[in-house]
């Protein structure tokens, strides 16, 4: 049994899915072609209205043009991931705001008491990575949909970064994201997937 998609079960047309999926990958290298802020605010505009647990939306963004804030994130990256981030036109740090249930009386306003869910600080962290996550999958996804490569790295030092950047807030550091137009061998040929029959189950 083939395990690869088609379009057969699909409304958006190939070049389409291409774009966002059969063709994208992480990308290491970079043009010279400049990114906007304002360019991500709009991607996050977008991504901001996929779904998340009661609406808690944690997920939060830093954006570290080149500069001096660039190398006060380099300091942070590990290995090769050091020059990878000094590279890119624009670095996202995506953090989880473990203080999202603040949020939650204008967020989620049909159930005024639901700030009151949350007090307990660890369960409330591992909600806030955990939708963070799921919003950090959106954010790439419609990176590449404005035509746009990442590079998401988890190699860094995460207590030094919210160390840098995040001391006296309730935002914590989960992954970085290098953003721009892929350069020249951007992209290592893609690693094998599971395949639908491993990996689903019907009952």
């Amino acid at each position: 049994m083939s395990t690869s998609a088609t379009t057969d079960a699909f409304v958006l047309d190939d070049t389409t899915l291409d774009l966002l999926f059969r063709e994208a990958r992480t990308a290491n290298t970079w043009t010279d072609e400049p990114v906007s802020v304002d360019q991500v605010r709009e991607v996050f505009e977008l991504v901001k209205l996929g779904p998340t647990a009661m609406n808690n939306q944690p997920m939060r963004l830093l954006l570290v043009e080149k500069g001096p804030g660039r190398d006060r994130l380099v300091a942070h990256m590990s290995g090769s991931n050091s020059a990878k981030t000094a590279a890119a036109p624009l670095v996202a740090v995506v953090a989880a705001d473990t203080d999202f249930h603040e949020r939650l009386p204008e967020h989620f306003p049909h159930a005024p008491d639901a700030i009151t869910w949350f007090g307990d600080d660890a369960g409330r962290e591992r909600t806030a990575v955990y939708n963070a996550a799921l919003q950090t999958a959106y954010f790439i996804i419609g990176l590449r949909a404005a035509g746009l490569g990442t590079g998401p790295q988890a190699g860094f030092d995460k207590a030094g970064v919210d160390a840098e950047f995040f001391e006296g807030t309730a935002w914590k550091s989960q992954v970085v994201i290098n953003i721009g137009h892929p350069g020249e061998d951007a992209w290592f040929d893609r690693l094998p997937r599971i395949s639908a029959d491993d990996a689903i189950r019907v009952v």
